[in-house]
């Protein structure tokens, strides 16, 4: 039979590990959905600039924008382990749990773990506002 103080450091123990573990889980935990359930306005359409990208962190989205002016709009969900990505450079996400990388122009991996690239949104301009959905 353990003794009482390894149950206890045992037991002190498993809130912190399953803390751990729901970090990586991705949207199943309540808080910001994965993606857009339904179309949802962004934010100016001026805040994406041609050849650049914005991440819309709340809602999970990352838009940008072609030199020829039309918009793309993908889920920063990572598909490797389904975490939000936080980061943008340039045109770059950068998952913070495992490192991969995407392109925020095609949402296609360019550093592994991710294999899958991100999942396509649909993306317009509607009265000068950026609106995205599934």
């Amino acid at each position: 039979m353990p003794a009482r103080r390894t149950v206890l450091r045992g037991a002190a123990l498993a809130p912190v590990a399953g803390v751990a573990l729901s970090a990586c889980s991705g949207g199943s935990g309540g808080g910001t959905p994965a993606a857009p359930t339904a179309p949802v306005e962004l934010g100016a359409e001026s805040e994406v600039a041609k050849g650049g990208a914005k991440l819309y962190r709340e809602e999970n989205v990352v838009v940008s924008r072609a030199e020829n002016g039309s918009l793309k709009a993908f889920s920063t969900i990572c598909t490797h382990a389904g975490c939000a990505i936080n980061k943008l450079q340039g045109t770059t996400l950068i998952c913070p749990c495992h490192g991969s990388e995407f392109d925020a122009a095609t949402g296609k991996v360019l550093q592994a773990p991710a294999t899958v690239p991100l999942k396509e949104l649909s993306v317009q301009a509607k009265g000068g506002r950026i609106v995205a959905g599934p």
